[in-house]
Order: C-alpha cells, then structure tokens, then sequence
C-alpha cells in the first residue's frame, strides 16, 4: 500500500472545499441557528444561504417526490448542492444485489435538482458473517452494482462501515469506477488521517468526508442539537489538515452531524475558521414566521 502523501502548499491553487450539515430540519436549532418563529417552510432557504452543501438523510428512507425535489431547486440558491443517500432498500435490505428497479426509481426520482446535485451517497451498514463472508465476497458484488451505476448522471460515494475492509483492495475497486471513498470521523472507524497514512483515499473526482462521532456516548451527555458538547478541536485539526491537502487535488465535500459534537451548524463554523474559509454573508431577505 502507498500512503497518501498531500502537501500544506498552500500556494498551490486549490479545488473547492464545500462544508455543510447532515441535514437542515432539526427542531432543536430554533433559537440558536434558526431565528425564533421561522416558518418550517424557510428553513432550508434559510439554511441555503449560510452553507453551500447540505447531505439529505430523508432519500435513505424513501425516495423524494417530484415536488420535493422541485421544492429544494427553487428554494435554494444557484450555486448550492444537494448529497442524497441513496435508499436503506438498494443498500441494507437488498445489499446491492437484484436492485436494479429501486436504483432507476431513485435515480429518476432525483435528477430535477439538476446541476445542484453532487452526488448521491451509498451508505452502508455493518456486515456481519450473514450477510457477507469475507470482504471479498462483498467487493465482488460492489464491483458488479459500481458497473451498472449510472455514475454519468450521478457521481457516487461510498462508505463502509467494516473497518477492516478499509483499504487499498476497496480503494481499487472504488477508483476503477470513478466512485469517492467516504472518510468518516466515527467511533470505531480509522479516522481521515489514518486512512490517508495508508493509501490514496481520492478514488473518485471529489474526496467525501462525513464527521459522525459516537453516537450512543454523546446521547449519554444530551440529546438536544443545540450547543456543542465536546471537545473535538483536535480531531477538527488533524481533518483540516488532511482537507487541505485533499483540496490540492479534487474538490472536498465536508458534512458535520450534530452527534459528532452536538450541535452541526457550529462544527462547520469551527471547521471553516481553522481551513480560512470566509464566513458567508447572507442576503436581506424578508423571511416568514409561524406567526405571519
């Protein structure tokens, strides 16, 4: 295996680095991100105008409507983008196999947001014996679904969550196809930095990284998304850094859950201040409120 070996060069001209949250709708934010009152229909307006990425937890569970995804163009700006989960049925019910159907149906059901979707992302679950054996047999059946993918109409990034199966056999695989490897800040999963000690993590035409945490240890601490909880400062660093060299090369999509430190919105500001990114400045909009 070839370790990664990005450079800080910062005089070196740089992709984008986009960052934003695991998605927008959290009743928890009102007050604190939300202003009091927002009219539910507003927050992703709202939410648009202060990041420029946003990954959609609601496709894992069913696919968007027609007027859902008509809904998310229109409210945001020009120059914002949309990561989807692909559905829990393509990836943990049939386990990428014989899910043709639900891959054209999702596909299809997607494809108004445009030039404003990214991507869509291919989150697996935990395999145990039952479901594949080795690693091998589960990259024999990722090879097969990455060939039928229609990567030409949507770029794809996949994560697995084996940690031992995070390495340079899943990184060929990914790379032959064109598809991002996912880096995740996750309790029992190699952080960013120990994955890129070990090989090129860029397999695709962007790098993915999703900052999860732990998420029973912080819902031992809270349970409500509204103000940091932890300290992770110096997880925060040692990704920026690796952001940063990433971005030497391809684009980076960054997303931050509430449970990687307790509240996302300010994880993602922490996160811009450390790699220098320049705080957004929203529009004057007139906004509605519960009370209009």
């Amino acid at each position: 295996m070839s370790a990664y070996h990005g450079s800080m060069n910062t005089t070196s001209p740089s992709h984008p680095i986009l960052i934003g949250c695991s998605g927008w709708s959290y009743p928890d934010w009102e007050g604190v991100f939300y202003p009091p009152g927002l009219h539910t229909s507003e927050t992703l307006s709202y939410y648009a105008d202060r990041f420029p990425i946003v990954e959609v937890d609601s496709t894992f569970y069913r696919a968007p409507t027609p007027g859902m995804v008509r809904s998310w163009y229109e409210r945001t700006p020009s120059a914002f983008r949309f990561a989807l989960k692909a559905p829990r049925s393509i990836t943990h019910e049939k386990l990428l196999k014989n899910c043709e159907e639900e891959v054209e149906g999702f596909v299809s059901s997607i494809l108004g947001l445009r030039e404003k979707l990214s991507c869509v992302l291919l989150q697996m679950g935990y395999f145990n014996r039952s479901a594949f054996g080795t690693q091998s047999e589960f990259l024999k059946v990722l090879d097969t679904f990455l060939t039928r993918w229609p990567s030409g109409q949507t770029p794809l990034a996949v994560e697995v969550r084996n940690a031992r199966w995070i390495n340079s056999e899943l990184a060929s695989v990914l790379t032959s196809h064109g598809a991002a490897l996912t880096l995740t800040e996750q309790s029992w999963m190699p952080t960013p930095r120990q994955v890129a000690d070990q090989f090129d993590p860029l397999t695709g035409p962007f790098a993915f990284i999703r900052l999860l945490g732990d998420r029973q240890g912080i819902e031992r601490v809270t349970t409500t998304w509204d103000r940091i909880v932890l300290d992770r400062s110096a997880d925060l660093a040692e990704t920026a850094d690796l952001i940063q060299s990433l971005s030497l090369h391809a684009p980076v999509f960054v997303f931050a859950n509430n449970h990687y430190a307790g509240h996302s919105p300010e994880t993602v500001r922490q996160l811009r201040r450390l790699l220098a990114l320049p705080e957004p400045s929203p529009p004057d909009r007139p906004r509605w409120t519960l009370f209009d």
